[in-house]
């Protein structure tokens, strides 16, 4: 594609959502450091929620939005696009009824369960901006985003479970209030039998609160530039730096890039393995395949646990055809042999896809080899926090010889430049 259809082709994609009000100016940018601006499609509105899930219920109501399967094996649910529907409305009147409004911030700080997908959903129904905090961090790690972006409520679980053994969520959020913010609400999800503490004037038990409110709740159209999230990068480089990412333009690069790279059909079953507190779990967990209308497996627990088949397992049970997961995984279970593998039917795959870090080629070649049976195509996926979706991947349609361990070409719409420290283009040398 050429640098000059660059903003028609943008606005082509964008004509594939549903918009409130139609944008007619496409990009935006002024980029002389230390000012810099980009704006996507910034006079129109649109809604997320209503992009995910509304604008799907005339033609695939009754289809299969999320399988979830717990750390345990045997607790497993799906829920349809109808279903999805009615629970996203009754958490948004929750936070209605809470005092939570369009513009304010939120912190969901949840374990791998649909309800921490409703509550980033219910947050995009009303224009609420969602921080979604990694449940594996500390508390200290929560406080330090808590002071940052000022939430209204803190979403969140008594405990988490992965591979057996539980993460105290709500006893963490306990003392991260205390370090940052001791009057922050608390919307409290039983994820288990253990007992907590909670305190009558800010904390709220879920399951009580769901049981209050109606199942119908009207969406806020919001600016195409209106903020949909912040993201906050690790920390290990010194402070974490909060990440937002506006509604209209983050929306349709995360559909479209879902759609370009895994050569997405309409009976794909699509699983994603990341966990929703990181970007990858926001683009290709929740926002990217929603507003394809896909079907997704959704996995509470760890490829371990209860042994190193758990991946491969449930692939053969619900016939997953695209499977994306990170190389630390792929590594660590070819480190464990082959033996964990190969008593499970994995014919229903089609796109193996890698994320995360670079992918070595030794991982890369068992992971075609053994998982795809040199069947599937591999996408090697290159992006960031910053820039919300893939930007430097082979595609699953594509008819060139990958490169293993290599992320290929950029896709469309894309140009990559390397800057210096001043913002002038290095230019490519001999």
């Amino acid at each position: 594609m050429s640098e000059e259809t660059t903003e028609t082709f943008w606005s082509r994609k964008a004509q594939e959502l549903e918009w409130s009000k139609p944008f007619t100016i496409t990009k935006n940018t002024t980029f002389e450091l230390p000012d810099v601006s980009i704006k996507w499609f910034e006079d129109g509105e649109l809604n997320a929620c209503v992009n995910c899930v509304d604008r799907h219920l005339p033609h695939h109501a009754d289809k299969i939005a999320f399988i979830w399967e717990a750390d345990d094996p045997a607790d497993v649910k799906k829920v349809t696009y109808a279903e999805l529907h009615k629970h996203v409305q009754r958490v948004a009147n929750i936070y209605k009824s809470m005092g939570v409004k369009t513009g304010d911030c939120i912190i969901i700080y949840m374990p791998m369960v649909l309800e921490g997908i409703y509550a980033m959903l219910a947050a995009a129904r009303l224009g609420i901006v969602h921080s979604v905090v990694f449940g594996g961090f500390s508390a200290e790690a929560l406080a330090d985003r808590i002071r940052d972006c000022k939430p209204k409520l803190i979403v969140t679980a008594n405990e988490g479970v992965r591979g057996a053994r539980p993460t105290p969520l709500k006893q963490n959020v306990d003392k991260a209030r205390q370090l940052a913010d001791p009057d922050l609400p608390a919307l409290v999800v039983k994820r288990t039998d253990t007992d907590i503490p909670m305190n009558a004037e800010r904390d709220t038990w879920y399951h009580d609160a769901v049981k209050t409110v109606s199942d119908t709740c009207e969406p806020v159209t919001v600016n195409a530039e209106h903020p949909l999230f912040i993201l906050y990068t690790s920390g290990s480089t010194g402070k974490p730096k909060g990440i937002v990412h506006s509604t209209g333009g983050y929306l349709v690069y995360a559909a479209h890039t879902h759609k370009h790279v895994f050569d997405l059909k309409s009976n794909d079953v699509y699983w994603c393995t990341a966990d929703i507190g990181w970007i990858t779990g926001h683009s290709y967990v929740v926002y990217g395949p929603l507003a394809n209308a896909t079907t997704s497996v959704v996995f509470e627990g760890v490829p371990t646990y209860p042994n190193a088949s758990r991946f491969w397992e449930i692939c053969e049970r619900y016939k997953v055809s695209i499977f994306y997961t990170a190389p630390t995984a792929i590594r660590a279970l070819m480190g464990l042999g082959d033996a964990f593998v190969t008593p499970y039917d994995l014919s229903s795959l089609r796109v193996l896809g890698t994320v995360g870090e670079p992918i070595n080629p030794e991982a890369w070649r068992w992971y075609s080899e053994v998982i795809g049976k040199g069947k599937c195509a591999v996408v090697d996926t290159w992006w960031q926090t910053e820039t919300g979706g893939i930007m430097i991947s082979t595609t699953a349609d594509s008819t060139a010889t990958p490169k293993p361990g290599c992320a290929t070409q950029p896709l469309p719409g894309i140009k990559p430049v390397v800057l210096n420290e001043a913002g002038q283009v290095i230019e490519e040398t001999e």
